[in-house]
């Protein structure tokens, strides 16, 4: 535990000072649309989630985005407020935050083009390319009746005991078209000079100040890297945010990158705080607090932007979603037990998209709150989960912290199972803290870990409960030529038994055989660990000078020549997640890898791989075919365990072993670990 005299990170817990209000530390928790904004009957539960933050350490937060009108709509029966007794559910959610001293601000989006609905408006009549809704242009007045329902909105947050609100003029909604040329073509006012283009922007943070006092936040999102063609250049950017200032904002906050762009800005192969810079080149041009943001998840990141001056607060939402107590256990000098956020997007961003409540995949209790409770064991067992994969690691830990007596067996040296294959995956270096996580979890909740121990029936006859966390195990292919000694699997590239040479096939194009693809055709270090390389890799101007913040990408060759097959018709990874699938895909065809569907196999010989596609055959003269075939589940002790009256549970890849999936593995544990 580190002294008052010597705090571990002295910055990041500064109270910052707003004049009329302080901070009581520099944690701001971004803006995260959870699904549970949308329907009043779910008030309570977004209101434990908040509040579990605010106990957690944050010092002020951000809703998801709710709309100040139908026409803002993200999509039809989406969060609202545009009338006062929409404002009376909200008082729940700020009471809770309040009841532990921390600030809650709430996000006004309009959706613009982005609007998944037929009433939505923009600037210009110009279809978004990832919408089927073609926006109607709005009028003079209907640009007026726009500005007016911010502040209407902005006035009922104050009714609804908000500290203030947070004006979203980034990621390409409705404000952020209004700014830039590329989506706004209006020839009056509202548009063509760049002080034209940003006077709506302006004119709401202007109109939302007046209406709610001078001892209310007022939170600008501001786009300072827009990473689309035709957006806004850094003297344009700087412009509108001292226009913002002049007009009355509290804060500044960072925006990178429209949602139409086509450079990757938060997932897991984007290095940590690779956009800070942008954040500290405004400094010297405002002189308003600034937030940094995007990819900052662990103390010590979020402690060097703010010692180097480049902010005075950092963002992070996805990481409060892994562990509501990140700020709590950076501040007490334990952020060895924070659980990180790995940016995977699968149990957040994707659930979003699939209007399906949002969740985490490294802690299923994230906005599940009121659902999942890890209570005390009335009757503590003796418990043995088999397996320390994901799921085991999970529900031992869990069943631990309950009360029960946990032994954990795994056959391997090590903890980790699957994860132990995707931390090697350039890109995926995040899954090393999940495992130190995992690590110190084990130690913290008094569980027995017996690693290098196969377990038996035998071994297990003494416990009153089993659980059967075995996982999976490669599925075998058979094909002419299975067997030659070119064809090897995906577990002996990855564990380096095998150097694959300079051309090879990889049989199977689902989440592993991109994550091997990724593997062969990347040098180490990765990209992911070198902000600098990363960026023009991608395309993005480091200086972030250019319109847009864009320059010609340049990717670094690969060192091999790769093609990824699948039996199934269609575009390989099409199955990938919704918000990361289309960053595999652009990364191995950046590196020229061959991605072909319909592929049937025809045999492996000495001069290499036979196929048949489209009814032509070929031969891809390969150094090695890697087999990425699917998985089959590990069920040996079941049935020994049945026959000896056990009472067994199955859990995990040995449950469903479809594809490797974590995310339902994890929240199965859980679920599992909740109710022994």
């Amino acid at each position: 535990m580190p002294d008052a005299a010597h705090p571990p990170y002295p910055h990041l817990f500064s109270p910052l000072d707003l004049g009329f209000t302080t901070l009581r530390n520099r944690v701001l928790m971004g803006s995260m649309h959870t699904g549970l904004e949308d329907h009043r009957r779910d008030f309570p539960k977004l209101a434990a989630y908040f509040a579990e933050r605010a106990e957690g350490g944050v010092g002020m937060m951000v809703t998801g985005g709710f709309s100040p009108n139908l026409v803002g709509w993200l999509k039809p029966f989406a969060g609202k407020l545009g009338w006062p007794w929409e404002a009376r559910k909200h008082r729940q959610v700020t009471a809770a935050v309040h009841a532990h001293d921390a600030k809650i601000c709430l996000q006004l989006l309009h959706a613009g083009r982005y609007a998944y609905h037929p009433l939505s408006v923009s600037a210009s009549r110009i279809k978004a390319p990832i919408n089927p809704f073609t926006p109607r242009a709005l009028s003079a007045r209907g640009v007026e009746r726009q500005i007016d329902a911010f502040a209407t909105s902005a006035k009922l947050a104050r009714d609804g005991g908000y500290d203030g609100v947070e004006v979203m003029g980034s990621e390409g909604y409705l404000l952020n078209q209004f700014t830039v040329a590329r989506t706004n073509q209006r020839d009056d006012r509202w548009g063509g000079s760049a002080e034209n283009r940003m006077r709506f922007a302006v004119e709401i943070v202007r109109r939302v100040r007046e209406a709610c006092g001078p001892d209310f936040i007022v939170i600008y999102r501001l786009s300072m890297l827009d990473l689309v063609e035709g957006g806004n250049d850094w003297d344009e950017v700087v412009a509108q945010a001292r226009a913002v200032e002049a007009a009355g904002a509290t804060i500044i906050n960072t925006g990178i990158g429209w949602h139409e762009a086509r450079v990757p800005t938060i997932t897991t192969s984007v290095p940590r705080a690779a956009f800070a810079g942008v954040t500290a080149k405004l400094r010297p041009h405002v002189a308003l607090p600034l937030v940094a943001t995007n990819r900052i998840n662990m103390p010590d990141v979020a402690e060097r932007i703010l010692a180097s001056g480049g902010a005075d607060m950092v963002s992070m939402a996805r990481p409060l979603l892994a562990d509501a107590w990140w700020a709590a256990k950076a501040r007490a000098g334990k952020a060895h037990e924070i659980n990180t956020c790995i940016a995977c997007n699968q149990a957040c961003l994707d659930h979003v998209f699939q209007n399906r409540r949002a969740s985490c995949l490294v802690n299923p209790r994230a906005c599940h709150e009121t659902e999942l409770e890890y209570m005390p064991a009335n009757t503590p067992e003796r418990i043995a989960v088999v397996g320390a994969g994901p799921a085991g690691l999970a529900c031992a830990t869990i069943a631990a912290e309950r009360g029960h007596h946990v032994t954990l067996f795994d056959a391997a040296g090590e903890i980790g199972g699957q994860f132990n294959l995707a931390k090697t995956i350039p890109g995926k270096e995040e899954f090393h803290e999940t495992l130190r996580y995992f690590r110190h979890r084990i130690d913290e909740t008094g569980v027995k870990l017996r690693l290098s121990t196969p377990a038996t029936p035998e071994l297990l006859s003494g416990f009153d409960q089993v659980v059967l966390a075995t996982g999976v195990t490669p599925r075998r292919v058979d094909f002419p030529g299975h067997d030659h000694p070119k064809v090897v699997g995906y577990l002996d590239v990855l564990q380096r038994r095998v150097v694959p040479g300079s051309r090879v096939a990889i049989i199977g194009a689902g989440g592993i055989g991109f994550d091997v693809a990724e593997f062969l055709v990347q040098e180490a270090p990765s990209p992911s660990l070198d902000p600098g390389r990363w960026m023009a890799e991608w395309g993005v101007d480091r200086h972030f000078r250019t319109r847009g913040g864009l320059v010609p990408s340049r990717p670094e060759p690969s060192p091999r020549q790769v093609w990824l097959l699948q039996r199934t018709q269609g575009r390989p990874g099409a199955r990938l997640g919704k918000t990361t699938g289309w960053v595999h895909r652009a990364t191995l065809k950046a590196k020229g890898v061959k991605m072909l569907g319909g592929v049937e196999y025809l045999g492996v010989g000495d001069d290499g791989l036979r196929i048949r596609v489209d009814g032509t055959e070929q031969l891809l003269a390969v150094d090695h075919v890697v087999v990425c075939a699917g998985q089959e589940s590990r069920r040996d002790l079941l049935a020994p365990l049945q026959a000896a009256s056990a009472r067994v549970q199955v859990i995990g890849g040995a449950d469903v072993a479809a594809e490797l999936d974590a995310k339902r593995a994890i929240a199965q544990a859980a679920r599992v670990a909740a109710a022994l």
